[in-house]
């Protein structure tokens, strides 16, 4: 078992046993994705970057990834295989030779 199957086990089993799986439709998990972003960003508000508690970033940044995990495995997405096709089109819009150091879209390079 992958540690990544590993982790979608345990977060279906933790709300299978709560039966919060009544709560867990598509849309309301990404609200709740959404939601527990923003609390990643409030983390950062009015602060230096450096300065950023990492406790609260690693809590807000597990929520994020059992919410995004929930919706895979709601969808039957294979997450490994959705990421790299992703980087793989990614590879396509952003080559190397025009993207290296730069911070502009795609559309711009």
């Amino acid at each position: 078992m992958t540690d990544l199957e590993e982790l979608r086990k345990a977060i279906v089993k933790f709300t299978q046993e709560r039966d919060w799986d009544q709560f867990h439709n598509g849309k309301d998990l990404a609200l709740a994705l959404s939601i527990e972003a923003s609390e990643l960003n409030e983390a950062f508000l009015w602060k230096d970057a450096n300065d950023v508690n990492v406790d609260k970033v690693k809590e807000e940044l597990a929520d994020i990834f059992n919410y995004a995990i929930l919706i895979a495995d709601k969808y039957d997405l294979d997450v490994k295989q959705i990421v790299l096709e992703k980087l793989a089109k990614n590879a396509q819009k952003y080559p190397v030779d025009k993207a290296y150091g730069s911070a502009k879209k795609y559309n711009e390079l």
